[in-house]
């Protein structure tokens, strides 16, 4: 695989981020992959995609404060880094609290541009408490202020790369459900699913987004990797390793790969450091 840009990067810091698990990652994708369209429902902090940087590519994520910074970046990047320069001189607690209860008042919440609501949610993943994105059931962004001397709030070089590519190659963008996400897909594609982790015992960070991602939601995901397998087309699942997915996976047409990965973010202290994860695959070398 061609060596990419290696200024093309997560531009946040996201719970379950994949940086660490790139290189056992990267062992398991199709021989095929540079000829595939890349899919990846759950796009979170993108390090799979950016490490690929694919020509063609479909990404989404349930998160629509999410999904709207991705797009701010590929439309208005310059409006973007202007303000996230000036925010650069808001890194004291009180301003943090004003900027992060924005969302606490939905009038003047609304009301807000696009790019504005796209630097508040870089700002708060810089400068909050372990850089953990987390709303409450009401969907309010909750988490303390971090305490960072120095925070890099405004990466202009990565934001300016990012743009440059996301608008130089054939990069869809939505905000859709993962298995309307993935609906386009055929044997020329391959997709990477990232979802919320299982968790038994609910020390795993999951709180992307008020809803949840439960056990419901596990097996739905599973029957539309199931699906796809049908359909011959190639499918890579990171999750946590628990008798649960094992379980849920157990089909032959499955092959469960043993991982252990290096985790900072979790809203346990329990869950940081080495956990054991697995990389579950739905086609034969």
């Amino acid at each position: 695989m061609a060596r990419n840009n290696p200024l093309i990067k997560p531009f946040l810091k996201w719970a379950g981020g994949k940086r660490q698990l790139l290189s056992n990652i990267k062992k398991y994708l199709p021989k095929s992959i540079n000829n595939c369209t890349y899919y990846e429902p759950f796009i979170g902090g993108g390090a799979l995609f950016f490490e690929l940087q694919p020509k063609k590519a479909v990404i989404s994520d349930f998160n629509g404060q999410l999904i709207l910074t991705y797009n701010v970046i590929k439309n208005n990047v310059d409006e973007l880094i202007i303000l996230l320069k000036k925010y650069m001189k808001k890194n004291i607690e009180e301003s943090y609290y004003n900027i992060r209860n924005m969302d606490r008042d939905l009038e003047k919440f609304n009301i807000l541009t696009d790019v504005e609501k796209a630097a508040r949610l870089i700002f708060l993943n810089k400068t909050c408490y372990n850089g953990l994105y987390r709303v409450n059931s009401q969907g309010l962004f909750n988490v303390p202020f971090g305490k960072y001397k120095n925070p890099t709030i405004c990466e202009e070089i990565v934001l300016r790369q990012i743009n440059s590519y996301l608008n130089s190659n054939e990069i869809k963008i939505l905000n859709i459900d993962f298995e309307q996400a993935v609906s386009t897909a055929n044997k020329k594609s391959f997709i990477y699913f990232d979802p919320p982790y299982h968790s038994p015992d609910k020390t795993n960070f999951t709180g992307y987004q008020a809803n949840g991602f439960d056990d419901n939601e596990q097996e739905r995901l599973c029957k539309v990797m199931i699906k796809m397998t049908n359909r011959g087309i190639k499918c890579l699942l990171s999750n946590s390793d628990t008798e649960y997915i094992r379980e849920l996976y157990t089909h032959d047409i499955f092959e469960i790969i043993s991982v252990q990965a290096k985790r900072a973010i979790n809203s346990d202290s329990a869950g940081r450091g080495t956990v054991n994860e697995v990389l579950i695959k739905n086609w034969k070398d």
